[in-house]
C-alpha cells in the first residue's frame, strides 16, 4: 500500500512538470552543409513545434551547432498551440548568397515570424544575410545602375507578434536592415551583435515600426544606416546600455515622409555609447509629415569622433537642401538631451533645424560637453526654431527662450 501511495504520488509531481519537445532541423532531413536548401526542413519544425499541443509548455526548434544551413525566404507564422515557443540559432544560418535567391518571391524579407505569441529566439548562433551583392546593386550606392535595387531582404522580420525575445544571437552582412519590428507589442532584445560595414546601404540594426513596450539593452551594433531606428505610431520604448557604430546614430525616424499622421511618444535612451558614428542622438520628420513625436530623452551618452552628436531635423529630405519649405510638419516637443559629453568631428555639436510653420517646443539641454575631436575645428551650437531651456551646455547657448 505505501508503495502504491509514493508510485502514485511521484506520477503527480511527474504531470504536474513543465513539458519541453524538441523539434530538431536535422530530423526534418536538413543537412547542415551551407549548400544544399535547408528551407523546408526549418517549415516542418516549426509547423510541428507550433501546432504541438499545449501540454509541451514551450517547443523548441533547433538549429544545431557546429553545421551551416542555406535558408531560403522563409516564414514562420502562428499563432501556435503553446504559451511560448522557442527558436533556438546555435548553429549558422545563411541567405542565399545574391539577389536571384529572390527571384519571385517577396524581396523584403529573409526570416519573418508573423502573428507569434511568446516567442523566445536566442541561442548564441549566427544569421548571415549575405547581402554583398545586394549592396552592390543598390539605387542609393548606384542611382545609374540598369536594374538597380531600391528594395533589399531584411534578416529577421517581426509582424504582428506579443511577448518577444531576441538575445544572444549575432547577425551579419544583412541585405538591408537586420531586425525589423512592425505591429509588435511586448519586445524585449537583449545581448545582440549586429555588424555590417559601415558603408553597406540601409542597414539598419533594428528597426522599430508601428510597436509598443519595446525594450532593447546591452547590444553592440555595427552598420552602414541607424543603429536603431524608431518609425510612425511608436510608443513606449527603452533604450539601454547599447554600443553603436559605425552607423548613423540611434534615431527617431525619419517621419512622416508619405504625409501620414505621425504618433511616436514616450522614448528612452540612455547609458550608450556611439564610435565614428555620422549621428549620435538624432530626431528626424518630414514637412510632409504631420501629427507628434513628444517625450523623448536621451541621457547619459559618450560621443566619440562623431559627426553630428545632438540634431533635430524637422526638414529631413532624401537629398539635403533640395526640399521646399512647407507649411506643415511633425510638432517635436517634451525632448530632453542632458549628460552627453564627448568629441565631435564637425562643426556642429548641436544642430536643431526646426520648422517655421511646427517649430520645436520644450527643448531641454542640460550638462552638455562636446568639444572637437580636431582642434583646429571649432564646435557650435546652432538652432532655429527651437524653444526650450539650457543649463551647462558647452557650445551654447542657442534656445529661444520658453
Amino acid at each position: 500500500m505505501e508503495v502504491f501511495v509514493f508510485l502514485f504520488i511521484l506520477g503527480l509531481i511527474s504531470s504536474s512538470r513543465v513539458s519541453c519537445k524538441s523539434f530538431n532541423v536535422i530530423d526534418y532531413g536538413a543537412k547542415g552543409d551551407g549548400m544544399t536548401d535547408d528551407s523546408q526542413a526549418f517549415l516542418n519544425a516549426w509547423k510541428d513545434a507550433c501546432s504541438s499541443t499545449p501540454v509541451h509548455k514551450s517547443p523548441q526548434v533547433i538549429i544545431p551547432a557546429g553545421s551551416t544551413f542555406l535558408v531560403k525566404p522563409v516564414q514562420f507564422n502562428g499563432p501556435c498551440k503553446s504559451q511560448h515557443i522557442h527558436f533556438i540559432v546555435s548553429g549558422t544560418v545563411v541567405a542565399p548568397g545574391s539577389p536571384p535567391g529572390w527571384n519571385g518571391l517577396d524581396t523584403s524579407q529573409w526570416l519573418s515570424f508573423n502573428g507569434v505569441y511568446g516567442l523566445i529566439v536566442n541561442g548564441g548562433g549566427v544569421i548571415d544575410g549575405q547581402g554583398k551583392k545586394w549592396w552592390d546593386q543598390s539605387c542609393r550606392d548606384h542611382p545609374n545602375m540598369e536594374g538597380c535595387t531600391d528594395l533589399a531582404p531584411t534578416a529577421m522580420k517581426f509582424m504582428f507578434c506579443i511577448n518577444t525575445t531576441l538575445s544572444n544571437i549575432h547577425f551579419v552582412s544583412s541585405p538591408q536592415a537586420h531586425v525589423q519590428l512592425f505591429v509588435c507589442n511586448g519586445f524585449n532584445i537583449n545581448n545582440l551583435t549586429v555588424q555590417s560595414p559601415g558603408d553597406s546601404p540601409n542597414t539598419d540594426g533594428v528597426h522599430i515600426h508601428a510597436s509598443k513596450h519595446v525594450v532593447i539593452t546591452h547590444s553592440k551594433i555595427s552598420c552602414g544606416d541607424d543603429c536603431i531606428s524608431i518609425g510612425d505610431f511608436t510608443n513606449d520604448v527603452e533604450i539601454n546600455n547599447v554600443q553603436c557604430g559605425p552607423g548613423h546614430g540611434i534615431s527617431v525616424g525619419s517621419l512622416g515622409k508619405s504625409g501620414n499622421f505621425v504618433q511616436v511618444e514616450n522614448i528612452h535612451i540612455s547609458n550608450s555609447t556611439f564610435y565614428g558614428t555620422t549621428n549620435g542622438a538624432r530626431i528626424k520628420t518630414w514637412q510632409t509629415g504631420r501629427g507628434y513625436a513628444r517625450n523623448i530623452t536621451f541621457e547619459n551618452l559618450q560621443v566619440f569622433s562623431v559627426d553630428n552628436p545632438i540634431i533635430i531635423d524637422q526638414n529631413y529630405c532624401s537629398y539635403p537642401g533640395t526640399c521646399k519649405e512647407q507649411g506643415t510638419g511633425v510638432q517635436i516637443s517634451d525632448v530632453v538631451f542632458q549628460r552627453i559629453n564627448g568629441t565631435a568631428t564637425t562643426e556642429a555639436a548641436i544642430s536643431l533645424n526646426c520648422s517655421k510653420a511646427v517649430p520645436c517646443l520644450g527643448i531641454k539641454l542640460d550638462s552638455i560637453d562636446i568639444t572637437p575631436q580636431i582642434p583646429s575645428v571649432p564646435v557650435a551650437a546652432c538652432c532655429s526654431n527651437a524653444h526650450g531651456e539650457e543649463t551647462s551646455v558647452e557650445p551654447g547657448p542657442c534656445l529661444k527662450q520658453d
